[in-house]
């Protein structure tokens, strides 16, 4: 009698263990955020992608000034790259040139929120207005939709991401920050990128540092010596069949 029960124990400890490991991968295949964090799911952003080719994406907040920004244009320019620029509503609105010149020299455009607040700290109805009405702000100028989104800080949660998600927005925050808005040397914001991308890499950057418009070109030179090429970032995320894995990398799904 205590053999079959240590058996029957046994059994239903196998059975109840397999089906947590069910449970656990069809979370993390379903849905485009799906992810496990030890045994509790939660919903990331796209830090980089999965890529077998050398190829990786720039982009600029654009949140203070524009001191420094048409010195950045011409080195995207001179280099042939195009750049994602996330734009928060108030910057555009106070310089729509700038988001014309941005969108006319063939670059992308995304959000950063209305008020580049700490969004997790706001409820879903908050949240879609800070997407909505920055969008707004820039399609009024562009005349082309905003997919996607970067918050403000790199902050979120669950409810930003659910939201965003819901409103057709692309999450993107990055795998290599420059960290160009401490005013380090243009050689130091350079080394940092050079030395931290890797295939699919999204790296962070900012339209007005100080330091920022000699760096560029530095990093691109750099880069494309090293066998890089550079696409915004609508053309290296995956638009569908994918999932985002604990690190924040998107790939493809079987």
């Amino acid at each position: 009698m205590i053999r079959v029960l240590k058996l029957k124990t046994i059994i239903f400890t196998a059975i109840a263990a397999m089906l947590i490991t069910v449970l656990s991968l069809s979370v993390y295949f379903t849905g485009a955020y799906a992810v496990y964090y030890g045994n509790t799911p939660r919903l990331v952003p796209i830090y980089s992608v999965e890529k077998e080719e050398k190829i990786v994406s720039i982009s600029f907040d654009c949140a203070w000034g524009t001191e420094h920004t048409d010195e950045i244009l011409n080195a995207l320019k001179v280099s042939e790259v195009r750049a994602t620029w996330f734009m928060v509503e108030f910057w555009a609105e106070k310089y729509p040139e700038y988001v014309k010149k941005i969108d006319k020299a063939g670059h992308e455009i995304g959000t950063h929120s209305s008020t580049h607040s700490y969004m997790s700290k706001q409820n879903a109805e908050e949240i879609k207005l800070e997407l909505t009405e920055s969008s707004k702000a820039i399609e009024d100028i562009t005349g082309k939709t905003v997919e996607l989104f970067r918050p403000p800080y790199g902050d979120y949660d669950d409810e930003l991401l659910k939201t965003a998600s819901e409103l057709g927005y692309y999450t993107v925050q990055w795998d290599t920050d420059s960290l160009d808005w401490k005013d380090l040397s243009a050689t130091d914001i350079a080394m940092r990128v050079i030395n931290g991308v890797k295939n699919g890499s999204i790296i962070l950057m900012h339209n007005n540092g100080l330091h920022t418009g000699e760096a560029v070109p530095i990093i691109l030179e750099t880069l494309k010596n090293k066998g890089y090429s550079f696409v915004p970032i609508g053309e290296l995320i995956y638009r569908e069949n994918y999932i985002i894995d604990g690190t924040g990398c998107q790939k493809k799904s079987a």
